[in-house]
């Protein structure tokens, strides 16, 4: 199931989400969070803030059916790129936190499929040309990390003592590491628009295994951290369906 516009993005989103609130799915956390950043970008296409608006939309239509492809392909036990599998095994497990799902999700969606769609946007033409509203994106992301703390807040009472106790640490560490996977799926668009038609199929393999494999440092291995995590699971309040309605 393909969309065709950014208002057909928001209400695919939608769908997901009210899916996953009728069963408590774990599933329906990124989504909530994606589909706020969408409501966003179409905010800026509407006022003006890209470069070439209807550009923007393709890119955005593009970057997200990525998604949308592997949550319905993903739901039709078909197979999806590993950065996604992994992502998506992972909502079945109850131990994982609301940030770690997220997380999951960004880094196959940022990591792995920016990259892609923006080579399909741009087409023929050089990439460089869809550098400056790439990076608007990254702007984007950055004016609601904030935002999303807050409603994490909501979920874990505590994280409002760790913020202060950090000085807004947080604020910078996560803005640090949005820009490096920025960084990286820039590179990444940049090689994969130089790779010749017929080996992009395979350098898209190669750099979702390499994807994959980051995922794993979102689930700590030393045992004290699983631990720690572990106690932040339990304390956690509301029901799956009420912090899914908390990220929107």
């Amino acid at each position: 199931m393909k969309a065709t516009t950014i208002n057909e993005v928001i209400s695919l989103l939608g769908r997901i989400i009210e899916e996953s609130k009728k069963e408590d799915s774990f599933m329906g956390y990124f989504p909530a969070l994606y589909r706020k950043v969408t409501i966003r970008i179409k905010q800026g296409i509407e006022n003006g803030e890209f470069e070439d608006g209807p550009r923007m939309e393709l890119l955005d239509v593009h970057f997200a059916n990525r998604y949308l492809n592997a949550y319905f392909l993903y739901q039709s036990n078909a197979h999806v790129t590993k950065s996604w599998a992994f992502a998506f095994e992972k909502t079945k497990n109850w131990w994982p936190l609301t940030l770690q799902h997220l997380l999951w999700g960004i880094n196959a969606h940022i990591n792995l499929d920016l990259g892609i769609a923006a080579v399909e946007t741009i087409g023929e033409k050089p990439i460089s040309e869809l550098k400056n509203d790439f990076d608007k994106i990254n702007e984007v992301l950055a004016e609601l990390v904030e935002e999303v703390q807050d409603e994490l807040c909501e979920i874990w009472p505590f994280l409002k003592v760790f913020l202060k106790l950090s000085g807004k640490l947080d604020d910078k560490l996560i803005n640090f590491s949005m820009k490096l996977a920025r960084d990286g799926a820039w590179e990444f668009a940049e090689e994969l628009a130089a790779t010749p038609q017929q080996d992009r199929p395979q350098a898209v393999v190669k750099r979702d295994t390499r994807i994959a494999q980051i995922a794993e440092y979102v689930y700590p291995a030393n045992v004290l951290a699983r631990i720690l995590f572990g106690i932040i699971r339990v304390g956690l309040r509301k029901s799956v369906a009420k912090r899914i309605e908390i990220l929107e």
